[in-house]
């Protein structure tokens, strides 16, 4: 099995919704498209990718929104070092079609209080339902390890919870660790390095917003 040496995963720079969320109520959300500041964050993750991987190849996956293969573009990878899928189970959390401003602001103080991982937005998903494509992704993925030919690099390129589920499901990290963690800020990555124990680690951790609040039995 020849497994990659390194998993970079990539949050996309900032979007127009990152910059004004009142954009849901006007454009789809997976048709948003990066801002100027949004590209040159990209560029910037695309130097420091680029510095990583030296004349590697990359199996590179993105997620089918507008803005994640907009930074895709922006990175300025070698495309003959490239072979590049779009993959739809990296995706965005749904969180409904049109999203009304200070509705959405509701439901995320709602999701604070009730639970990132099990809140389920009106019309949309929770972070459960994210959790279990991203896992079907990855079977697909270390499936695609069996090929002797795989190159020692893979990118994924796509949103910040989808990063932070993605290390759930690999790091078998508990529910209540993952609702403690943030997103990682537009155009920042964290990498799976194989190590020398043949697992994978992450190069560093997410920033916490809160300890830990296990779900077991209280003692």
């Amino acid at each position: 099995m020849a497994r990659p040496r390194r998993i970079v995963l990539l949050r996309h720079g900032e979007s127009e919704g990152n910059n004004d969320d009142s954009v849901y109520e006007r454009v789809p959300d997976h048709a948003l498209a990066l801002t100027e500041r949004g590209q040159q964050q990209a560029r910037d993750a695309g130097k420091r990718l680029r510095e990583q991987i030296g004349a590697e190849g990359v199996s590179v996956y993105v997620s089918p929104y507008r803005r994640t293969h907009q930074t895709l573009t922006a990175l300025g990878l070698d495309s003959s070092l490239m072979r590049v899928r779009e993959e739809p189970r990296l995706r965005e959390q749904d969180w409904g079609n049109w999203q009304e401003r200070q509705d959405v602001r509701d439901q995320k103080a709602y999701r604070d209080a009730y639970g990132h991982f099990f809140y389920r937005f009106a019309q949309g998903e929770s972070g459960a339902d994210v959790y279990d494509r991203v896992g079907a992704f990855l079977e697909s993925l270390w499936r695609s390890f069996e090929n002797p030919d795989h190159p020692p690099n893979v990118l994924l390129v796509t949103h910040g919870l989808t990063m932070r589920l993605f290390c759930m499901r690999w790091l078998h990290w508990s529910v209540a660790e993952f609702e403690s963690l943030s997103n990682p800020d537009n155009g920042e990555a964290r990498s799976l390095l194989l190590e020398r124990d043949g697992r994978y680690h992450l190069d560093r951790p997410f920033e916490k917003w809160r300890t830990p609040r296990p779900y077991g039995p209280r003692v």
